[in-house]
């Protein structure tokens, strides 16, 4: 009995396919919508810039944090045939957060998590799970992998059932997030739980996740990219992932500059670092007051500008308790900061 919990709880069996679905790629349906990658790929950037930046982006741009699939479905009944690019797995993170979908039902800020398919073993690729929703729960979101990518994806529908388009964001225009592995999503233990996704949802906003774990070093080609994207807002959170407060103290003013000058109107949302009792705190608190100096130079520029400090973003009962390794959050520290971040970006919409 050793090792077989699912002989023990049928909870944890493995999801087994019982046929009854005919199959096709997600792109051959045009009644889904995929938010969060570049047209036709799945890169969460344009492909043909990639050389352009550091080696990290170059891999982990093909990591499909923050990008999500949505449609409607008559009878709520469908299914998930997924290979992923790679097979990832870390000690610190569950596999469903790293190679998991996670599966919403509902709409507009009404969404609710209802399951999570994932590999069973390290270095399995194949994911697969079937769904039948609640009556009056038709309209689907998934949340594709943190820290993987796809290698290919269908969606199956009983026979003579095709998926139809979702409902439209309350804001369309995309929320976009730059910033470190707590941006992309590490650690939540599945990818509904990152918290540009837990935004997207309190918002019923589109988002786009520009989290690089290790390699958000604020340069100069990734500030230009940025600036070209059309966008609702743009969350500024890469503090984490300076190698030192000089590094940041060089590059912030550059990259929010380069950002604001191409658009002058856009809000932004600064944020700093959230585990901020954790390690040198004279450091942190150098890297908070950058880019605290940063915020009032906007201001005082006339930019729509808000600050986030990373001091109380986590806030709360248990507040020591928001970190898996002392760093990356867990659910209740993502959740934290969502509700954190949400709020500024509300604020700065309305103005």
């Amino acid at each position: 009995m050793a090792g077989k919990i699912e002989k023990l709880d049928p909870n944890f069996k493995k999801a087994e396919l019982r046929g009854g679905f005919l199959y096709q790629d997600v792109s051959c349906y045009p009644g889904v919508s995929m938010d969060g990658l570049f047209p036709g790929t799945w890169c969460r950037m344009d492909p043909s810039v990639l050389d352009r930046m550091n080696e990290g982006v170059q891999n982990e741009a093909w990591q499909t944090a923050g990008a999500t699939i949505r449609f409607r479905v008559a009878g709520g009944k469908f299914a998930v045939r997924m290979v992923l690019r790679e097979g990832n797995d870390m000690s610190h993170m569950p596999r469903s957060g790293i190679g998991g979908v996670a599966v919403y039902a509902g709409c507009g800020q009404e969404r609710i998590f209802r399951c999570c398919f994932r590999p069973e073993s390290s270095g399995e690729k194949n994911v697969t799970g079937e769904v039948t929703l609640p009556a009056g729960q038709e309209e689907v979101t998934i949340y594709l992998p943190l820290y993987d990518g796809v290698q290919s994806l269908e969606l199956g529908f009983p026979e003579g059932i095709l998926p139809e388009k979702p409902a439209s964001y309350r804001i369309e225009q995309p929320v976009v997030f730059y910033g470190s592995s707590i941006t992309q999503g590490g650690c939540a233990s599945h990818p509904g739980n990152c918290y540009s996704n837990m935004i997207s949802r309190m918002l019923d906003c589109k988002t786009w996740n520009l989290g690089f774990s290790g390699n958000a070093k604020g340069e100069p080609e990734m500030a230009e990219y940025i600036a070209a994207m059309p966008m609702s807002v743009f969350v500024m959170d890469y503090d984490h992932n300076a190698p030192s407060v000089e590094h940041l103290e060089r590059t912030h003013l550059p990259f929010l500059k380069a950002v604001l000058e191409k658009q002058p109107n856009l809000p932004v949302v600064m944020v700093s670092k959230p585990d901020f009792y954790n390690g040198n705190l004279e450091e942190n608190e150098q890297r908070r007051e950058i880019i605290l100096r940063n915020f009032l130079w906007a201001r005082e520029h006339g930019y729509n500008v808000e600050f986030v400090d990373g001091r109380t973003l986590f806030d709360g009962p248990f507040a020591r308790d928001c970190t898996v390794d002392g760093c990356h959050p867990n659910d209740l520290g993502f959740a934290r900061m969502a509700l954190k971040i949400a709020a500024a970006i509300n604020r700065s919409l309305e103005r």
